[in-house]
């Protein structure tokens, strides 16, 4: 039971890190252009001829 007492302090810390992790990559631009670069990887071999 005493393990709880690190466990619940931990995931705070987790999910705090990930909210940050998620805030940051919406304020640097990540999710703007979603279908882009996934369709760079198919087409990339076309510019190249």
């Amino acid at each position: 039971m005493a393990i709880i007492i690190l466990l619940i302090p931990l995931a705070l810390l987790f999910l705090g890190l990930a909210l940050w992790a998620l805030f940051w990559a919406i304020r640097r631009g990540q999710f703007e252009d979603l279908d882009h670069e996934a369709w760079r990887v198919v087409f990339e071999d076309r510019d190249h001829d």
